[in-house]
């Protein structure tokens, strides 16, 4: 029997976030040092199956199935594909910098309330959140997703609202309020989701008679699987509604500024950068492939709806007066251009919106834990407060900049590849949808600009004139991820040399062909 690789790599993280929180309350840092080197030796197993997925092979490799729940019909079944394996290597990439990066934000707090926070348990519930999502992006049973996709939930609520961001105008029970308030509105979201997924998955087994996504693609493909449209537009609807939670698209989406606002900045970037994600790989992996005919129905659709996430999530973001809502906001607009690239059906699309994941997590994650450093220290998350950082601490304003500018997609940095290969695959089906989503690039360039002018440019305000630059740790964060930035901006291949095949089996199960371009004949 061979070694199983992706169990391992998913077993890892959880049995650290066991060991972490076993450690005793006295040994924090020890805690601390524990969880960093499980994420590494995860990151380590991750690089091996990126290393042994073979693009050209199987459609689902490194393969794992045993009986579960037999009477059901439940299986613990893993594979991966290229997208799979994509994603499990940015899950695994971010995660020792999100620990990092928050090395000191569950110590404990010395204020006149005397709160203590459990360090362990913070850096525990990371830990839990990663092995989570690696298994959710392996499982290839369908009742097992399901139980990964709610059972991450737990966690997360707790680390929003039991970790929340320092800086708070308020006083220290309106921070509290505000933090419940974000993580009880996160959990509902997806919970509500979740239990119309919940329908919509028992509805499939009565359909289909099992939970293997494999077989039930390939009953589908030889016809010995056939569905009623409605029905099959039914059961897409219930598994596309809890994406669209998670993901997220407009007008679904209320939930994400309040928790990326209130939550710290690592747990900010664990949430868009790596818990969203869930959301768009599982509309590619799971409504495409189940139920083709209903995506093809719904397409028009959710192509307005992605304009608008696009261009409503970039306007709002415009007027953001709080840091960390405003990169929330970016967030949902580019979230809508990986929605809006999954559904052009097209190659190019497809292919732009699973680079657009990884990318946007790394862009994201640049641009957010700078922002958290940078908040930390003047204690507040107000535009408005800052001014003349470049000054102070030219080399924490510099790594702003650059995460900035691959936040709006500049060329020679990791979006714009993503970005362009979507607006690409979209103008070619849909030509008008394509020209509407250029104008996210316009006001993302324009979010941007105006939040690095006002802070880091003009005067420097008093209250900013002792702000010490990135320290070494902080470095260590910032610097890697930058450095991805750049080379994946100018040698996307080992990225796309993985994720395309399996763009074409996903564009197979859809029975979709790229448009051919209208060439006038020579005169």
């Amino acid at each position: 029997m061979s070694f199983p690789l992706l169990t391992a790599t998913a077993a890892v993280p959880a049995v650290g976030a066991i060991l972490t929180a076993a450690v005793p309350a006295a040994r924090r840092t020890a805690a601390k040092w524990l969880a960093l080197l499980v994420s590494l030796a995860t990151l380590v197993l991750a690089g091996v199956v990126f290393g042994r997925f073979e693009p050209g092979g199987e459609r689902y490799q490194l393969t794992e199935s045993h009986s579960w729940i037999k009477d059901f019909g439940v299986r613990y079944e893993l594979g991966v594909d290229g997208i799979g394996v994509a994603l499990i290597a940015l899950t695994a990439l971010l995660i020792p910098f999100v620990i990092l990066a928050g090395w000191h934000d569950a110590d404990p707090l010395e204020t006149s309330s005397k709160r203590w926070r459990p360090t362990q348990g913070f850096f525990a519930l990371i830990l839990m959140v990663e092995a989570m999502v690696i298994l959710s992006f392996e499982a290839t049973d369908v009742f097992l997703f399901y139980i990964l996709f709610e059972a991450m939930l737990i966690p997360m609520y707790f680390l929003i609202g039991g970790f929340g961001d320092r800086a708070h105008s308020g006083s220290d029970e309106n921070a509290a309020a505000q933090r419940s308030y974000a993580a009880v509105k996160f959990l509902l979201y997806n919970l509500v989701g979740g239990l119309i997924m919940l329908a919509a998955v028992i509805g499939l087994y009565v359909v289909a008679g099992n939970f293997s996504l494999t077989e039930i693609i390939e009953a589908r493909a030889d016809g010995t699987l056939e569905m009623a449209t409605s029905t099959e537009r039914w059961l897409f609807l219930g598994f596309f509604f809890a994406f669209a939670v998670k993901a997220p698209l407009w007008p679904l989406h209320t939930w994400l500024p309040n928790a990326m606002g209130e939550a710290t900045a690592p747990v900010a970037v664990l949430i868009t950068a790596v818990v969203d994600k869930v959301g768009t790989f599982a509309m590619l992996r799971f409504c495409l492939g189940l139920f083709p005919e209903a995506s093809k129905w719904a397409t028009p659709a959710i192509v307005v709806l992605a304009l608008i996430s696009i261009v409503y999530g970039a306007l709002v973001a415009v007027g953001q007066r709080d840091i960390k809502r405003l990169v929330a906001y970016a967030s949902i607009s580019h979230f809508g251009f990986i929605i809006l690239g999954i559904f052009a059906m097209t190659t190019q699309g497809q292919s732009g919106a699973t680079l657009y994941m990884v990318n946007h997590g790394i862009s994201t994650a640049a641009l957010m834990l700078v922002a958290g450093f940078l908040i930390s220290r003047r204690g507040s998350r107000l535009i408005a407060d800052y001014g003349g950082v470049q000054k102070v601490a030219p080399v924490l304003a510099g790594t702003f900049l650059i995460g900035g500018l691959a936040t709006l997609s500049l060329p020679g940095l990791a979006p714009f590849v993503s970005e362009f290969l979507v607006l690409v695959g979209t103008y070619v089906r849909y030509p008008v949808a394509g020209v509407i989503a250029t104008t996210g690039i316009v006001l993302a360039a324009l979010y941007t600009l105006v939040l690095y002018q006002r802070t880091m440019t003009g005067p420097v305000k008093e209250e900013v004139r002792t702000l010490p630059d990135l320290r070494p740790r902080e470095l260590a964060v910032v610097v890697p991820l930058i450095a991805l930035l750049i080379f994946l901006g100018v040698f996307p291949k080992p990225l796309t040399d993985v994720v395309n095949p399996a763009v074409q089996h996903t564009m197979s199960d859809v029975q979709q062909k790229d448009p051919q371009p209208e060439v006038e004949a020579a005169k």
